[in-house]
């Protein structure tokens, strides 16, 4: 119970780590929550910050949820495919920390980024396929929160697909991440329904 607590509280906060609003307030010494969208997710950091730390921060959100699953597999590892009920809850827990950080009031990103992190290390063939279903409606549509909830609401599917040991844990916990992912995107959703929610361009505002 001691190291399950340990596992998930430092999943949790190394989960809590607001990339974006760092890098730039560190580069460009401005606030990320008062640009575009408001948010601390990599759209809005390319947004604020260029298309440099925008990449910079795709890359370290996703890195830390990968990190945190590690962290948890070091100490229950999968054993013949089963991925472990901790390395799941440490997953869950990192996004949950990326979504809720502590360091800002608990209002932190969406999740995407770092779902993929944790996908990666729990399922690297469904964090791939997700990434590919992004990249195909994303190109197909622009919108980026549109392919965002396409991406997440097929990590499930792709799971039972592609993961031959798929337990009931692993399929509660990939669900969970999505679901959490695609609640935080309840605002892109009613713009998209409404018909005015932004395409992706460098040169407008960007509310994914």
């Amino acid at each position: 119970m001691k190291l399950w607590l340990l596992i998930l509280a430092a999943s949790y906060l190394l989960g809590s780590i607001p990339v974006g609003y760092l890098l730039v307030l560190a580069f460009r010494k401005e606030d990320v929550r008062e640009t575009g969208s408001g948010n601390i997710g990599a759209t809005n950091v390319a947004r604020a910050g260029g298309k440099g730390l925008g990449i910079a921060t795709l890359f370290l959100d996703a890195l830390k949820g990968y990190l945190a699953v590690m962290l948890a597999m070091h100490f229950a590892p999968t054993v013949g495919g089963v991925v472990s009920t901790l390395a799941i809850a440490a997953a869950v827990a990192a996004v949950v920390g990326h979504i809720f950080t502590v360091w800002l009031g608990f209002k932190g990103g969406k999740g995407i980024a770092t779902a993929l992190g944790v996908f990666l290390a729990l399922a690297p063939l469904v964090a791939l396929g997700s990434f590919i279903i992004f990249a195909l409606v994303f190109a197909i549509s622009r919108f980026v929160s549109l392919a965002s909830i396409v991406a997440a609401a097929s990590i499930p599917l792709l799971a039972l697909w592609l993961v031959p040991q798929h337990t009931p844990a692993l399929l509660i916990g990939l669900s969970t991440i999505s679901l959490l992912s695609i609640i935080k995107h309840h605002a892109n959703i009613t713009r998209l329904l409404n018909g005015t929610e932004s395409r992706f361009s460098s040169k407008k505002k960007v509310t994914a």
